[in-house]
């Protein structure tokens, strides 16, 4: 590995492995690793908190824009652990927003023009220095559409549903496979049809298809696009 510090775009569907990848990316190069996507489930749990979104998904926008200045989102890293915690105003809210509660209402919330907006910014001002691995929706087309590299990950959505199902149950959570995969296809349609900075492939994205590879497979692939990208 070279010393040019860059500044990696991952973005891709949801439970398509972004976060495990982005993390191990990281930990390998040292480079600062930000979930994104915690920031938008932090938000979510904020609202679900605060009654500022129903059952079926209406949020309370007036209501939530008062506060998103307020909303404050932190990580720490744990480096024996190689894991990253996500703080909300203070609170270690790691697990709680890893929920399928969470996951049901994220897009809802994620796809509120100030809530972008806002966490854009705070990405923005967490990259500025190069070094950094950022995985999400939009990183390679909002947050950093000059990222030296960007990488678009994608999974059929049954391989995608197994996984998530496969985690939720390791933690004890009562799913099922039918309800992990309605939820995976509904973020999927949200995520690309909001009408703020929707999921897509950026025109340099390098996509990688991870349906039918095992994770070793995989980082040796993006490991490779970071070598050639240190080469540029």
């Amino acid at each position: 590995m070279s010393n040019k510090k860059l500044t990696i775009a991952i973005d891709g569907f949801s439970s398509c492995g972004k976060s495990t990848v982005a993390k191990e990316l990281a930990r390998k190069l040292g480079y600062v690793y930000v979930d994104t996507g915690a920031m938008y489930r932090a938000v979510t749990l904020y609202c679900m908190r605060h009654g500022l979104i129903s059952d079926d998904g209406a949020v309370d926008e007036a209501g939530l824009k008062k506060v998103i200045a307020n909303i404050s989102i932190t990580f720490t890293h744990n480096e024996l652990t190689a894991t990253n915690t996500t703080w909300l105003n203070g609170e270690q809210v790691e697990d709680e927003i890893r929920r399928i509660e969470v996951s049901n209402k994220v897009s809802y919330v994620s796809r509120i023009d100030f809530v972008r907006s806002q966490m854009v910014k705070l990405q923005q001002d967490m990259g500025k220095q190069g070094g950094i691995v950022m995985d999400g929706r939009d990183i390679g087309t909002v947050v950093f559409p000059n990222a030296d590299l960007k990488i678009f990950m994608t999974a059929s959505p049954e391989v995608r549903a197994q996984r998530r199902f496969d985690e939720l149950t390791a933690k004890g959570e009562k799913v099922t496979f039918d309800e992990i995969l309605e939820n995976v296809n509904q973020r999927d349609y949200l995520d690309q049809h909001r009408e703020v900075s929707p999921l897509r492939q950026a025109d340099d994205a390098h996509v990688v298809d991870n349906s039918h590879m095992t994770r070793e497979e995989q980082f040796a692939v993006i490991l490779k696009l970071v070598e050639e990208a240190e080469k540029k």
